[in-house]
């Protein structure tokens, strides 16, 4: 008996460390550092991405599980780094004048006789209480979708795969905007006027308060990372916690909803305060999330994209 659990135990630890999956993932790891040195450049982020996907597909059953699950992810990350790649503003006309009109138009505050835009008024209106709270709002825009994802997978396989997969189809929907639609943010017109410049780079805009106060480089660094200055609408910031908000809705998750709703109010005035954003930027983003969510309820019920995520969830629950 005991000879017979040896054996088994060596046997499953063969086939975890088998020579396909090897070969597999080293291909994968070149591949990607080769494509992503070609199109971007070389990172050490790269290498960092290499070494962690590489270190839980071996660590156990259990983190190879998790890091498969969170390919999705992965993913839609370097897709969107490799939009550097291709700017939009190669494929179709950037709207500057014409959006900033149009929110001054729709949106405008009488402010002392003039009609400013909502991120003209709250730049001149700003105060260090509002800098520090949009600032941590806006820090949230990645680590609560993904903590809440991580929640989900221990919690509820076919859940989280729904999310997933949500939340990338919604990004996907949101880059054909910015590739048919470019759009300058409300600061490019602070710093530029209406005149296109080409491979602007990235700015922190109203974050710098934020940074200016604890006396850091936060958002400078996240910024100067931009993949394009022209895609502003629709504000994909905007549509991550409208996701969160569904599903935490769907999952019943209590008092916890009202931190999502929170989050996601607090992400959307953030996003105008700080002249990141066009409040029609921001309604964009929320119809960009509901659009996302719809038309997936509708896939899984008229395509084959149901038998895909059973095959998903299966592969992370085994």
């Amino acid at each position: 008996m005991i000879k017979n659990n040896m054996q088994q135990q060596a046997l499953l630890k063969n086939n975890f460390y088998n020579i396909r999956n090897i070969y597999l993932t080293v291909a994968i790891s070149v591949g990607y550092l080769l494509l992503s040195v070609l199109l971007v450049g070389f990172k050490t982020d790269q290498l960092v991405l290499i070494f962690i996907f590489n270190s839980l597909f071996y660590i156990s059953a259990g983190t190879r599980r998790f890091i498969l699950g969170f390919s999705i992810f992965i993913v839609y990350w370097i897709l969107f780094d490799y939009m550097k790649a291709f700017p939009n503003y190669l494929f179709n006309t950037v709207h500057i004048e014409d959006l900033y009109n149009l929110e001054k138009n729709t949106f405008g505050i009488n402010y002392h006789g003039l009609i400013l835009t909502p991120n003209e008024y709250w730049k001149i209106n700003s105060t260090a209480f509002l800098d520090v709270l949009t600032g941590f709002f806006y820090l949230t825009w990645v680590p609560v979708p993904l903590v809440f994802a991580t929640y989900l997978f221990f919690k509820n396989k076919e859940q989280f795969v729904r999310f997933s997969l949500t939340f990338v189809w919604v990004n996907l929907l949101g880059f054909v905007v910015y590739y048919t639609f470019p759009a300058a943010p409300p600061w490019y017109v602070q710093e530029h006027g209406f005149e296109f410049i080409a491979k602007t780079a990235g700015n922190t805009a109203g974050l710098a308060r934020f940074d200016h106060y604890f006396g850091i480089t936060l958002f400078h660094g996240i910024y100067s990372k931009g993949s394009n200055v022209f895609a502003a609408m629709p504000s994909l910031h905007s549509s991550y916690p409208v996701i969160v908000v569904y599903y935490g809705l769907k999952n019943r998750l209590g008092r916890i909803n009202i931190f999502f709703f929170t989050v996601m109010l607090g992400i959307w005035f953030s996003a105008v305060y700080t002249s990141h954003h066009y409040t029609l930027d921001v309604l964009a983003g929320l119809m960009c999330a509901l659009l996302g969510i719809i038309s997936f309820h509708y896939l899984m019920r008229y395509t084959k994209l149901k038998q895909l995520v059973a095959k998903m969830i299966s592969a992370i629950s085994k």
